[in-house]
Parts: structure tokens; C-alpha cells; sequence
């Protein structure tokens, strides 16, 4: 059996995910090549699917959905009656509607969706003031994971024919989200920038910015591209970069749902078959 494993990973944590799933895969005995497409030039390039047996597709969930710029990306690829499988990372706040919607994307391209699971990380955000899920994914998360690819492996094998039901709608539809996503990116007062300080200029937040947003001769990102994953602030090695303070967002969130860091952290990694 050979899987192919293709990834978004920002700051991380999807990426912990998706070798945590590979190395569950190559234990059991399936060959796994794992694709990083997280950066603008990653995907510049097709995904060839051909000689994989089944995929399995990693995002971290942007405003309760797979980032809008995956959800595009996996509208150029053609399944061809391939099985596969999703996972999603996010911070304890909202997982729904992110299997459902992303399913329709899929299998409106061919593919067979056998599996998926969320599991629990660092939310992005925890870079700008938040406090959620900090220190996941830990050994739970990655128990779920090695559970999630046993589980998903006998389904690309054929040993399992079951299939996950009906996903949580979850409380908005897509278009108000798409109204949410757009509307964050124009209410952040500060993008990424560097604040006119310098810095040895090693390009990276320039180079692996997922929508080319980041200018790293300016230090700033351009407020009509970037897409708010701070992958700039996780790849900059002399942290120069800075974003603006959105623990007054952190607290607004935690009193609408009556929710409480601590109480966010009992979450757990989960798995829809």
C-alpha cells in the first residue's frame, strides 16, 4: 500500500501531525511519501497522484474550514476513484464545519473519503496573546493519531468498508464564514511586519509565505494577500517579526463561550469513521 500524505502546516503543528500519521503507516507496513504544501512555490507544482494507492490530506482549521487557499487547491487535483482521508489541527475553539465542507470538495474531484480526525495543537494565535492548547499536541494527540492511521490504513486496504456518516453542519454557513475570514484580515490593525527594524534578511518569511504576502525588503505583508497564518513569525529565525495583540480577541472568545483556558484544554483529539 502506498500513501501519500499532503500537508499545510503554518506554525507546525499539522505538520508534527502528518509525521506522527506516517510513521504509524510505515510501522504497519505501508510505503508513505509525505508532500509539504504549505508555501507558495510548493504548490506551483502539480501533485502527482499516480503510483499512490490512497491520500491523505492535513490542514489546520482557518475560521472553522480548511484555509480557503487549500479548499481551492484541492479543486485542481482529480481523485480518479482514489480513497482517502482527512485530518485537521486546530486550537479548541471551532472544528465545524471543516470535515464537512472539505468531504463535498473532495468527493466533487473523485476521491472516496474513508476517514477523519481532528486533532488538538497550539492555537496560531498563541503567538498574539492567546492561551489555547498550550503544550498540545501532546502524547494523547499523538495516540489518536497512530489509533487514526491504523484505523484509516484498513480502510485504503479494503479490510474495513465503513465509511464516516454525516459531519456537524456546525452554527454558520459557508458564506457567513467566508464574510468572517474576510472581515479579520481587514479588521487586524498590524499584519506581519518587522516594524522598520532589521534583520540578516534570509528571505525565509518571503520564501515560504503560502500567498506570497510577505515582502521581507519592506518587513511587512501585504494586507490584500495575507491570509493571518504567521507562518512568517514560525519561520523567522531571529524573531523580527511581530503581530498585533489579540489577547483582547483571546478573552472576548473564552466569555462567549463560557469557556476558561483550562476547560478548553479537556478536549480531546477525536476521529469520525
Amino acid at each position: 500500500m502506498d500513501i501519500l500524505i499532503a500537508y499545510f502546516s503554518s506554525t507546525g503543528n499539522t505538520r508534527k501531525m502528518a509525521e506522527a500519521v506516517s510513521e504509524a503507516f510505515s510501522d504497519l507496513g505501508a510505503k508513505v511519501t509525505a508532500r509539504d504544501v504549505t508555501s507558495f512555490k510548493d504548490r506551483e507544482e502539480n501533485l502527482d497522484l499516480s503510483g499512490h494507492d490512497a491520500v491523505v490530506f492535513g490542514f489546520p482549521i482557518f475560521v472553522n474550514r480548511a484555509p480557503a487557499i487549500m479548499r481551492e487547491w484541492l479543486g485542481t487535483l482529480e481523485g480518479g476513484g482514489r480513497k482517502c482521508s482527512t485530518f485537521f489541527t486546530y486550537g479548541g475553539v471551532n472544528s465545524h464545519p471543516a470535515h464537512r465542507s472539505t468531504r463535498a470538495i473532495l468527493e466533487g474531484k473523485g476521491f472516496d473519503l474513508v476517514s477523519s480526525a481532528e486533532f488538538l495543537g497550539e492555537h496560531t494565535y498563541n503567538r498574539a496573546g492567546w492561551e489555547a492548547m498550550v503544550g498540545r499536541p501532546d502524547e494523547s494527540d499523538l495516540e489518536v493519531a497512530r489509533e487514526y492511521a491504523a484505523k484509516t490504513l484498513a480502510r485504503f486496504k479494503g479490510e474495513d468498508r465503513g465509511r464516516p456518516g454525516e459531519f456537524p453542519e456546525g452554527k454558520s454557513d459557508d458564506k457567513t464564514l467566508d464574510q468572517i475570514e474576510k472581515g479579520m484580515r481587514a479588521s487586524v490593525p498590524q499584519l506581519p511586519s518587522r516594524m522598520g527594524a532589521d534583520c540578516g534578511m534570509c528571505m525565509d518569511c518571503q520564501d515560504l509565505c503560502p500567498t506570497s504576502a510577505m515582502d521581507a525588503q519592506k518587513g511587512e505583508a501585504a494586507r490584500d494577500k495575507c491570509i493571518l497564518c504567521l507562518r512568517c513569525l514560525a519561520v523567522c529565525p531571529e524573531n523580527a517579526l511581530k503581530f498585533a495583540d489579540m489577547s483582547a480577541f483571546w478573552k472576548s472568545i473564552l466569555a462567549q463561550r463560557g469557556e476558561t483556558r483550562e476547560s478548553l484544554a479537556q478536549k480531546k483529539s477525536r476521529l469520525y469513521l
